[in-house]
């Protein structure tokens, strides 16, 4: 990475250099707001090329006339542009879909492409984050983008190639599942090393809003060109990822240091709670106004007290957890900082364990929704394809609110869990009253598509952003912001195996119908709030911190 612009600049009055001051600060502020505009149009491009595959469905399957099986047919100049290339369609391609899809076993298929997709995703971000933390972030999240843009656009060459070979499909799938997990762990972690603990959760919510941000723009995307090439539909967003891959590797800062000219300025995360990096005072001194740079106090970890918070609610005893057997010192460094967690040390982390068993089930109802809701519309609603992946975006927007909104009351309450657990208890039976309304016309489903978005989305986004960095800027570390990688791989990786599950039990359920799938995403609910309720109770059971101390 060429050498960046020194930030600092000192200024000499009357012969004496003044220390860094709004000058600094100002510059600080550019930068942060640069990163966070940066990793979410990173992450938000990850997402925009997962939602195609979910547009596509109600293409690559389309309802038959009742009772009779397709027949293949000349596939003329005025269809060319729906069937591909003008041909005649081969012996499995049919009225009923894209073959292999066109079968009555339509449903498994397309799970079976989900699954293929998200297991390989859930297995390779608990490799994902370990490797993350070896290498620079800049250079690793640019190869996941390249790699994944280029497997996204390959499902879709698979319709100008006159593909149908279910084997093609899935493994394109496994494999830009693999690589999409070099995403979520470095821009988590990058945004981390910038941004501190005060706010997190408002900080974080808002930045979370890639995600909705990403599904919308990639259903929007895949819309347009479903009902009429859909091949393109996964190109074009492969090229985005692509694109913004080498805008990745030209622009990311992944710390603060990197910019910093001299070494004795603290970087963010050796000052405390404040998202600012400095607090300044006006001294006036021989008539000259100098700004000094005040360090925020920080709590001894021998002496002073651990943040209540934290202290009763991940370490009852507040002492560290980790045997120093499981810090791996990384080759060429002789000393701690730069020390990378193992697997099994951030394991030991309070709260790592529940946090993650509860997004597995809370990952796996969103990821239903996204790998299925707009089929669901089609069914109920009678929509095609396009108008389906168009309404399906309103739960995007109701997640972008519900992640904010969890982010602020945590911040508020300064209650992690207690949040994402009310919020869970809700969203349970506005499942139940999603699947009978939606039946009542376009309205309704209007209306459950926004508040089952906020209720669903809010919980899953706390946890992956604001819950996974505190976990792995824990006191037990002491400082060690290595652990911050794993520990979010750790979180993430948990979930997606609930995101893998989700759409593939949505497959086989849904034949029987689609009120079952809805029991089985209520029950998800209730077991992801069960894996909180020891959590809940000590931060219920826990004196709010005294004034002046952030919570994590």
């Amino acid at each position: 990475m060429p050498r960046l612009p020194c930030l600092v600049h000192w200024k000499k009055v009357s012969g004496e250099e003044l220390e860094p001051g709004w000058e600094l600060e100002m510059a600080l502020r550019r930068y942060r707001a640069f990163i966070f505009l940066l990793t979410f149009l990173l992450y938000a491009s990850f997402h925009l090329s997962r939602k195609p595959i979910s547009i596509v469905k109600g293409e690559l399957h389309k309802q038959c006339a009742a009772g009779v099986e397709a027949e293949p047919r000349f596939n003329g100049p005025s269809s060319s542009t729906r069937h591909g290339p003008t041909h005649w369609l081969l012996n499995n391609e049919t009225d009923c879909g894209w073959a292999p899809f066109d079968k009555n076993n339509y449903q498994q298929l397309l799970g079976a492409l989900d699954y293929s997709f998200l297991c390989a995703y859930a297995i390779g971000m608990y490799l994902s984050g370990i490797i993350g933390e070896r290498l620079p972030i800049r250079y690793y999240l640019t190869f996941g983008m390249l790699a994944s843009g280029a497997f996204t656009a390959l499902f879709g060459l698979g319709y100008f190639y006159n593909i149908h070979s279910l084997g093609f499909y899935v493994v394109t799938q496994i494999i830009n599942g693999l690589v999409q997990t070099t995403g979520w762990p470095s821009v988590v972690t990058c945004l981390s090393n910038w941004f501190g603990k005060g706010r997190r959760g408002l900080i974080m919510g808002i930045w979370n809003s890639h995600t909705s941000v990403g599904n919308i723009l990639g259903s929007l995307i895949a819309g347009y060109w479903v009902s009429t090439c859909w091949g393109l539909s996964f190109i074009v967003p492969g090229a985005i990822v692509a694109a913004m891959g080498i805008v990745c590797f030209l622009f990311l800062i992944e710390h603060p240091k990197d910019i910093k000219c001299s070494s004795t300025l603290p970087t963010y995360n050796e000052l405390s709670d404040e998202v600012l990096f400095f607090q300044h005072s006006r001294v006036s001194e021989n008539g000259i106004n100098r700004f000094r740079l005040q360090k925020q106090s920080a709590h001894s970890e021998k002496n002073g007290p651990l943040d209540p918070e934290l202290q009763c609610l991940l370490l009852s005893d507040g002492k560290s957890s980790l045997h120093p057997s499981h810090i791996v010192v990384l080759p060429g460094d002789s000393s701690g900082s730069m020390a990378a967690i193992s697997f099994t040390g951030a394991l030991r982390i309070p709260g790592v364990i529940e946090f993650s068993l509860c997004l597995l089930f809370a990952k796996l109802v969103s990821y239903t929704f996204l790998f299925w809701l707009p089929l669901y519309i089609t069914n109920v609603d009678h929509l095609d394809a396009k108008k389906a992946g168009e309404l399906s975006t309103l739960f995007d927007v109701g997640g972008i609110f519900g992640g904010i909104l969890a982010g602020v009351i945590s911040d508020r309450l300064e209650k992690r869990a207690s949040t994402c657990g009310l919020m869970l208890l809700l969203a349970a039976p506005t499942l139940y009253v999603f699947s009978s309304v939606s039946k009542m016309g376009l309205e309704a489903t209007i209306a459950m598509l926004l508040l089952s978005g906020a209720l669903v989305s809010g919980p899953y986004a706390l946890i992956t952003t604001a819950v996974s960095a505190d976990l792995g800027t824990h006191n037990s570390l002491k400082g060690n912001s290595h652990a911050l990688s794993t520990v979010t791989a750790i979180i993430d990786g948990t979930g997606s195996v609930g995101a893998a599950l989700g759409p593939l039990l949505a497959g086989l359920i849904s034949p029987s119908g689609w009120s079952n799938v809805f029991y089985m995403l209520m029950f998800a609910d209730a077991c992801a709030l069960l894996f909180l309720i020891r959590l809940i109770h000590k931060e219920l059971s826990c004196p709010r911190p005294t004034a002046g101390i952030q919570a994590p």
